[in-house]
């Protein structure tokens, strides 16, 4: 018999160390099972984030960012839509929400944690979870170089942040 999910943690290993996540199935369980679903599958391993605003965001999630991969970072996704669970939680540090086109139930894989409060996002993104262990991590990966990618936007980290691994693990 498996964890319940509200018992499980992820860790997101990536080349600046880890970062570990709380689930919020109450709010978000259908966006709860399909990330935990390609971290299980290993879909997320490899990948990047590819795009981090200081003060904002760190965004991740993207198969386009996998080394030798040739579509553009910030369009791929798992094949499949994830229908939107806005909620009640607020977008404040640490929090970890779906990326997502202007469509709301168009997110798949994409992912983004909060480096700062982003309250202007709630109930127009699924946020489902939080940061229990790794601020520093994500302190360090938030406040790395970033230059202009295509779109002027300065957000592409100038070093790689690579995500080495995403695995889902019984909360301790």
């Amino acid at each position: 018999m498996s964890t319940p999910a509200a018992a499980e943690h992820a860790i997101i290993k990536t080349s600046y160390g880890d970062m570990t996540i709380a689930f919020w199935p109450d709010v978000a369980p259908k966006t709860v099972e399909n990330f935990k679903k390609l971290a299980s599958e290993k879909f997320y391993d490899g990948t990047a984030f590819h795009r981090i605003i200081k003060g904002f965001m760190i965004q991740g999630g993207c198969p386009n960012t996998r080394k030798g991969e040739t579509g553009m970072p910030g369009t791929g996704g798992p094949g499949h839509k994830v229908k939107a669970e806005f909620n009640t939680k607020s977008h404040v540090r640490g929090v970890i929400s779906m990326a997502r086109s202007a469509h709301p139930d168009s997110a798949g894989s994409q992912f983004f944690i909060c480096h700062g409060e982003a309250k202007f996002l709630d109930g127009q993104y699924t946020a489902f979870g939080e940061l229990v262990k790794g601020d520093d991590v994500l302190e360090r990966i938030a406040t790395m170089p970033t230059s202009s990618g295509g779109g002027g936007e300065k957000s592409t980290p100038i070093e790689r942040v690579e995500v080495e691994s995403i695995r889902i693990v019984p909360a301790k």
